[in-house]
């Protein structure tokens, strides 16, 4: 089973890409080019990346004194993704770029996160270059950002703490100037760094020459104490290996050291350390502290760090659906062959009788019928905010304006949607397997370890919630939310000159009014405890109603298509949303609406 059917159908019969060639910046683009990549993608991520996904697994990441030591498998990956170009695939042409639109970008990348989310497809080395073309000094974009275009060098993003993991404002990394005429320094104003950091993917390894560790840190007051709170962060470049002002390596080390390796559950072939800023292990001419570069301004750096940290959070939501479509498809094809038990009824009641395939069981199919509308539902998710970022940035400015608006609201929803349904995706894709689904001789347990980390990664879904709850659906007095449920009832309103979909566009036109009336409750007493006592489970209704809604336009898309065994598939996937999945939310809006404060009310020694 191919998912590149899938792909071309969510791009040119849904999204009508290739429209997008008629825009100046992807003129010479054409369906054929499109194509072109993602042959290329899904070429590599068959050859170098799915047959090694058990073996990153198993042959974790390891620390032999000196270096971290990975299978010779992620190395050629590693080669042959960046060799493909796609690590400066949207990039201008004038710097070595494609000028790809982002939306093929991200579809080209879901073949490489099917094939092995571990090994990785530079996901923060793009997001780590793509914040220092939007916030760094120029010298900073042509040494740092275009080497790691290139795959010459590859980047990270030092946030949490061990004391600090998602209170970023407990942060307590110090950057102090680095002597007289630190502000001259052609890579921008120099610092000392001193502190750790936790939870660094890919953090030390000998995949690339460098790696860019960009790091938040304070600057101490007057008074040599650390400000308190997120204002007194700012975003430092901190290279393993200095470079000079022409982007070659000096010979020094710079003193960042690693200090363990974390060992997770899943995503075991990506490395995660936790690392020593300025300890003093690799001194830097003659004294401790790890060499920084300020980017943008000092007390920025949550801000600069935010472009890194959305674009971070839409990468999880793919990784997580891809690890559920990962799951979905090797369940399909065990239920097409695996023979076990007998049909209900007076056929099934005969033992002479071979037994069937555990496909014809209604309950195996609807466990597959759940995952292919966890996955693909999410897959469109995902195309459809990489098609907004293209629009921010070759729309006009008020289409422009729109699309910023909406991916802010959605945000929170591409990341935290997939990683609990296509979760759930994986699970069931377990219990299809029956008994062998939890042994390693299926991939399935896998697909399931690798995406639990997803619920955490960029972002707790507490912390998902609170920001889509407690700013996102209430920034610039609700004009986002606003142009959310304009997209949505747009759909509505042409679904229901659809017989067949009528009744879908109905419902979720109530779940839209009732998602709406229980944002007004929740905020009804203006105490962010009362509104945000229940942020979680408004976030699942929240974004089951947004999932819902992906159906139905991609509904309506399938509708319009020849009739075909994959036509079929697709309304019977949006059907199982609305019929299964819809309905759960009123439990959630309930404990919203009424401000229900039975779990925050509860004293600590009641547990």
């Amino acid at each position: 089973m191919s998912l590149r059917p899938t792909v071309d159908f969510l791009l040119y019969d849904w999204l009508a890409v290739d429209r997008l060639c008629q825009r100046e910046r992807f003129a010479d683009h054409s369906r054929e080019t499109f194509a072109a990549v993602l042959d290329t993608c899904e070429r590599i991520a068959r050859e170098k990346y799915a047959p090694f996904n058990r073996l990153v697994d198993t042959q974790e990441p390891q620390f032999d004194g000196e270096k971290v030591i990975l299978p010779q498998a992620t190395h050629e990956a590693w080669r042959a993704y960046a060799e493909s170009g796609m690590l400066s695939a949207a990039q201008d042409a004038e710097i070595g770029g494609m000028q790809l639109p982002y939306t093929v970008e991200a579809a080209a990348n879901a073949f490489f996160a099917m094939a092995s989310v571990s090994i990785g497809a530079g996901m923060l080395t793009v997001g780590n270059a793509n914040l220092l073309m939007a916030h760094g000094s120029e010298a900073q974009k042509r040494v740092f950002a275009l080497n790691e275009f290139s795959g010459r060098w590859s980047g990270t993003m030092c946030l949490s703490e061990p004391q600090a993991g998602s209170s970023l404002s407990d942060v307590a990394t110090r950057a102090v100037p680095d002597g007289e005429g630190f502000e001259a320094d052609p890579l921008g104003p120099r610092y000392r760094l001193k502190g750790n950091k936790m939870w660094i993917s890919a953090g030390e390894h000998e995949l690339t020459e460098n790696i860019i560790h960009l790091v938040l840190a304070k600057i101490p007051g007057p008074d040599g104490r650390l400000v308190p709170g997120v204002k007194g962060i700012s975003l430092f470049i901190v290279p393993k290996r200095l470079v000079d002002a022409e982007g070659r390596l000096t010979g020094e080390r710079n003193d960042v050291a690693l200090a363990g390796l974390n060992h997770k559950c899943g995503w075991r072939g990506t490395t995660n350390t936790l690392l020593n800023f300025g300890e003093g292990k690799y001194p830097v001419r003659g004294e401790a502290g790890a060499i920084g570069y300020l980017v943008g301004r000092p007390g920025e750096g949550l801000k600069c760090m935010f472009h890194m940290m959305n674009e971070a959070r839409i990468g999880v939501g793919m990784a997580a659906t891809m690890l559920g479509m990962a799951g979905y498809h090797a369940s399909l094809d065990y239920a097409k062959n695996r023979p076990q038990g007998r049909p209900v009824g007076p056929a099934g009641k005969d033992p002479a009788q071979p037994p069937v395939r555990i496909i014809e069981h209604a309950d195996v199919k609807r466990m597959l019928l759940a995952q292919k509308s966890y996955a693909e539902g999410a897959l469109a998710l995902e195309l459809y905010c990489a098609r907004l970022v293209d629009e921010q940035h070759t729309g006009s400015p008020e289409a422009a304006d729109d699309a910023r608006l909406l991916l802010e609201v959605l945000t929170p929803i591409a990341k935290s949607w997939p990683s609990e349904w296509c979760l759930e995706a994986n699970s069931l894709a377990i219990q299809v397997h029956g008994g062998y689904g939890y042994t390693r001789d299926f991939p399935v347990e896998q697909y399931w370890r690798d995406n639990r980390l997803n619920m955490i990664h960029e972002g707790t879904h507490g912390i998902q919630a609170m920001d889509l709850l407690g700013r996102k659906v209430l920034m610039e007095n609700g004009k986002g939310l606003s142009l959310l449920a304009g997209r949505i009832n747009a759909t509505i309103e042409r679904a229901l000159h659809q017989p067949e979909l009528a009744a879908h566009a109905n419902a979720l036109a109530r779940a839209l009014q009732d998602v709406g009336a229980a944002t007004k409750a929740a905020w009804a007493t203006d105490e962010p405890a009362d509104a945000l006592a229940n942020a979680v489970p408004y976030m699942q209704a929240f974004g089951h109603t947004v999932l819902a809604w992906i159906w139905l336009d991609v509904a309506l898309a399938a509708h319009a298509a020849p009739k075909s065994d994959a036509r079929t598939g697709r309304l019977a996937a949006a059907r199982f949303f609305f019929h299964y999945e819809l309905p759960k939310i009123g439990a959630w809006l309930q404990v919203v609406r009424a401000r229900d404060r039975t779990c925050a009310d509860l004293p600590e020694a009641a547990f």
